[in-house]
């Protein structure tokens, strides 16, 4: 089979396209045959070696496929129903071998596609939303990159739920996906000060809640957003790490609160792992949300697809196609 191996931590090019032997599935396994690959920035992060990973390693950890084989005492699923994965890492390949009960059943109307650029996203904006910060009807919150993927999926979940949403995003192209994906205002931070803006909107009183997923260029900004006693959830770092702080600074903002999360952490029993993406591949199935594939490459391109991912020339989600 085909898979996508990085010998070594680095740029795009460290992602080579090689043939390697199918593997068999061991006891509690599934070996599913992959129809769609999602492309996240967990990725870049563990092919920049920021993240890191025995070499050489397969990158990538969302898909959605049909299982080809089955091992030993599994009993969750069988050779032919279609799977979705996201957290086992390995998915840029033709084949992947799972752990049966980190597999999620495709609703029946779901094609690969969706069913593979809903996982990740979807499961971490569910726990964003319904955990981290339980976003209640009425409240208003901050989303980053609000035309991204993972801002296309916050900002409408945060419609469903019944909050305000405030968006940013980095062009009028941009602001102009946000606002059709439902968010109530749209600011566009490379022409203005989105804290400013931010406090205008909310007559000078801040949002409830921060999610970020772009890190170091709108991190401080973020905190100065928020109101007393409000959240920064910080989920991801597309602009860079953020640098070391005093927490002291938290006090002084407003007796603030921040959390680091991590999709990981909130998928650790199988019931709530079947509770989130049961709602999530729910919604999506009967349209109540939407996702937006902006982009798609062949596997052998992954190189590529990363280099528009990191360069922010990519909007909606990005799949590799084995």
């Amino acid at each position: 089979m085909k898979a996508i191996l990085v010998s070594q931590p680095g740029p795009p090019e460290a992602m080579q396209l090689t043939d390697v032997p199918v593997p068999e599935p061991k006891p509690n396994e599934a070996l599913v045959k992959i129809e769609a690959i999602g492309v996240n920035f967990i990725d870049v992060y563990h092919r920049e070696g920021r993240y890191k990973l025995p070499a050489p390693f397969t990158p990538g950890s969302e898909m959605a496929g049909t299982v080809e084989k089955v091992g030993p005492e599994v009993k969750s699923v069988k050779v032919g129903d279609r799977v979705a994965q996201t957290g086992v890492v390995g998915s840029y390949a033709q084949y992947q071998c799972v752990p049966a009960d980190r597999l999620v059943k495709i609703p029946e109307k779901m094609d690969f596609k969706t069913a593979a650029a809903s996982m990740l996203q979807g499961g971490t904006m569910h726990y964003l939303m319904r955990s981290t910060y339980p976003l209640k009807a009425g409240e208003t919150a901050l989303v980053h990159a609000a035309a991204g993927g993972m801002g296309t999926l916050l900002t409408q979940f945060g419609k469903y739920i019944g909050a305000k949403i405030i968006g940013t995003a980095g062009s009028d192209e941009k602001c102009k996906l946000a606002k059709q994906n439902g968010a109530d205002e749209v600011i566009n931070y490379s022409s203005q000060d989105f804290v400013a803006e931010v406090k205008r909107i909310t007559g000078g009183k801040g949002v409830d809640v921060v999610y970020d997923g772009v890190g170091k260029s709108t991190f401080e900004g973020s905190l100065n957003c928020l109101r007393v006693r409000g959240m920064m959830v910080l989920f991801g770092g597309a602009s860079g790490a953020v640098p070391p702080f005093d927490p002291l600074v938290l006090t002084q903002k407003g007796s603030l609160f921040l959390s680091r999360p991590s999709l990981q952490h909130y998928l650790l029993t199988r019931e709530e792992l079947e509770w989130r993406f049961n709602e999530v591949l729910g919604l999506i199935a009967s349209e109540k949300l939407k996702v937006h594939i902006g982009h798609t490459y062949q596997l052998a391109d992954a190189a590529q697809a990363h280099r528009d991912l990191e360069g922010r020339k990519t909007t909606g989600k990005v799949l590799l196609l084995p």
